[in-house]
């Protein structure tokens, strides 16, 4: 879950793996559990092929379990709107069952509606999603890149605290409040996170990145360029951070 550098585009993880059982328990057929077994790893290998028989199911009567595996198949096919539509729909009509699994319900609608450029849309089916887990880092990560996607700066800041309220230490949230501080303006709050960061994972190429883009916006360019050097050594050519970390250097040079 970490933001291009360049652009502070979120890469979104792939719609999550429920427990096998946690839709198809409703139906308590073990039947209808391995039909939900099959329909998912096909949603999730060949969504295309997928999609039609998951339609068949549901029309058979397959439920919940059939709906989730129709919109699991849709994301993967790339209608993540569509997708996003039927995550929702399946949460509100669980009522008030099972909080938790329609909270990730409510997270996986938002993972498609931010595929889908949709980061407001993505925002508030998060929002639901945290009214009913409060306690779930990956939670506040994935509404706090939601706002970073809005430039909603004070916003994604507050969700990456939470989520490191909960999980101290985690190098790449600390990375992700970094660059939201430095977009906010505020390069030397990216500094101390940046590096308390890189105390953890010295060789954390995201963190030397983000250090690296703080320290340009104080100003500092021989810092800025010795940890754009060091994401060279580290990561493989062609990579996001080596392009990252090329372009900018590359741009200071010829200013310069």
């Amino acid at each position: 879950m970490l933001f291009s550098r360049l652009g502070f585009c979120a890469v979104l993880l792939p719609v999550s793996a429920m427990a096998q059982d946690s839709l198809s328990i409703l139906e308590q057929s073990p039947d209808h559990l391995r039909r939900y077994t099959e329909c998912m790893n096909l949603a999730r290998g060949e969504p295309l092929k997928a999609l039609p028989a998951a339609e068949r199911w549901h029309q058979q009567g397959g439920g919940l379990a059939a709906r989730h595996c129709v919109a699991t198949a849709m994301f993967g096919a790339g209608r993540y709107t569509q997708a996003a539509a039927q995550f929702e729909a399946i949460a509100r009509d669980m009522g008030r069952e099972r909080p938790g699994l329609r909270a990730e319900l409510w997270a996986q609608a938002g993972q498609a509606f931010m595929e889908a450029g949709l980061p407001e849309k993505a925002a508030e089916a998060q929002s639901r999603a945290l009214e009913l887990k409060s306690d779930d880092a990956d939670l506040w990560v994935d509404r706090g890149l939601s706002f970073a996607a809005l430039k909603a700066w004070p916003r994604a800041i507050s969700d990456f605290d939470r989520a490191l309220g909960l999980r101290r230490d985690d190098v790449e949230v600390l990375v992700l409040r970094a660059a939201a501080w430095r977009n906010a303006g505020n390069p030397s709050r990216a500094l101390e996170d940046a590096g308390r960061a890189l105390k953890v994972a010295p060789d954390h190429s995201e963190a030397l990145l983000e250090r690296g883009f703080a320290y340009l916006a104080r100003g500092d360019r021989a810092s800025a360029n010795a940890d754009f050097s060091s994401v060279l050594r580290l990561v493989p050519p062609g990579s996001s951070a080596a392009r990252g970390a090329e372009a900018v250097s590359y741009t200071h040079l010829r200013a310069h």
